[in-house]
């Protein structure tokens, strides 16, 4: 997966900012008004909702836009009827790849999640074919770190407790918590005043499948590219892992 983030965030970089934008501002839509309408419009009692606006916010989502959608997720303005689902397949070489959709035309969005899947040589599969290779955790990114081994001392000790993992490179700290303690290692998090640059509920692969080279590699992250780029995928996940040496060759071909 470590190969998917990577390109993720180099691809991001690439990319112009005003397409961005209007992506990830729909997307973020969508989500705060399902949050709402399935645990309520106030943020306080509801932490899907919480989350939801902390993430829009923190990309620039402005303030009356997430009123109006909560607005509507009252009924107090019209409003689509959105559905929430997990798409399951396999991409070539036997990647894995989960998609948490929300869509308001559930046969619309199958037959085009299909034709991406045939497009790049992989397949839309059944459900639970595929959910079982991966677990749903809470994940925190702490980065731009003057001195990571610090940082991770102090959540160490202040966080023994629910910490399942802790990955640590030069310029970022990936900390990995059960679902039912991500609110809890929030609030702490806060208490102790340490500010991180994401954090979000997610699935992880529990084991990856390494490409390791450069054609496979540019196919699999096409697929990738083009399925995080459909307007009804939240987030899609894809248990590969490129190497950097073959990352950096495939940036120069996908230039």
């Amino acid at each position: 997966m470590a190969g998917h983030s990577k390109w993720h965030n180099i691809k991001h970089r690439k990319e112009r900012m005003d397409k961005i934008r209007g992506k990830i501002f729909s997307k973020l839509s969508r989500e705060i008004m399902l949050a709402a309408k399935q645990g309520g419009p106030d943020p306080d009692t509801n932490p899907k909702l919480r989350l939801a606006i902390k993430k829009a916010k923190s990309a620039g989502f402005p303030s009356e836009n997430i009123e109006k959608i909560l607005l509507k997720a009252q009924g107090k303005l019209e409003g689509e009827e959105l559905y929430e689902i997990l798409y399951e397949g396999y991409g070539p070489y036997g990647v894995a790849v989960l998609l948490e959709i929300i869509t308001d035309n559930k046969n619309r969005t199958a037959s085009e999640i299909r034709k991406i899947f045939q497009k790049h040589n992989g397949n839309l599969a059944e459900s639970g074919s595929v959910a079982w290779l991966f677990n749903r955790k809470g994940v925190f990114i702490f980065n731009n770190l003057n001195d990571p081994q610090k940082l991770e001392s102090l959540l160490l000790e202040n966080l023994l407790d629910y910490i399942e993992d802790i990955k640590t490179t030069e310029d970022e700290i990936e900390l990995i918590v059960s679902v039912e303690n991500f609110e809890e290692v929030k609030d702490q998090l806060e208490k102790l005043s340490i500010n991180y640059h994401q954090a979000d509920i997610t699935y992880i692969p529990q084991n990856t499948v390494l490409i390791d080279d450069v054609d496979k590699a540019v196919s699999i992250l096409k697929l990738a590219e083009a399925l995080e780029d459909h307007d009804d995928v939240q987030k899609a996940h894809l248990n590969f892992f490129i190497p950097q040496e073959v990352l950096n060759k495939v940036l120069e071909v996908m230039k």
